[in-house]
């Protein structure tokens, strides 16, 4: 068993949101990942897949996510499943706060294998597949 001090949480800064890694196969753990997002009032996060399943449970504000077409919207106390696989976009008006779950290892990829038109410098380019740094 692991004690993963909040010292030793890993932030990871994007134009949309920061990511704080709170357990992961680098900190100590072997299957999981997990993370804490706080998604920036205004902004939508790039359209991308993940390779596994991704449990978020919102704790503060609102978002819509945009799951291989169909719009799912979320607040404070909701729990969103996303499946593996299943293009995905996250938006918010009002910022959120939500902690993240995913088997390890996942990798981020561009569903349709195309940069989205301005992508930040850790997404995935073309047909990469990558592991998030927040999920490493």
């Amino acid at each position: 068993m692991s004690v993963i001090r909040s010292t030793e949480a890993r932030r990871t800064d994007t134009p949309n949101a920061a990511m704080t890694t709170l357990a992961s196969p680098t900190q100590g753990g072997t299957g999981l990942a997990m993370w804490h997002v706080d998604m920036v009032p205004g902004r939508e996060g790039p359209l991308h897949a993940m390779s596994t399943e991704q449990i978020w449970t919102f704790l503060t504000g609102d978002a819509t996510v945009d799951l291989a077409g169909e719009v799912l919207t979320v607040a404070a106390g909701d729990t969103l499943v996303l499946p593996a696989d299943t293009a995905r976009q996250v938006r918010t008006a009002a910022g959120f706060t939500a902690v993240v779950a995913s088997p390890t290892p996942s990798v981020a990829y561009n569903p349709d294998a195309v940069t989205p038109e301005g992508a930040c410098g850790l997404a995935p380019r073309d047909a990469d597949r990558i592991v998030p740094p927040w999920i490493a």
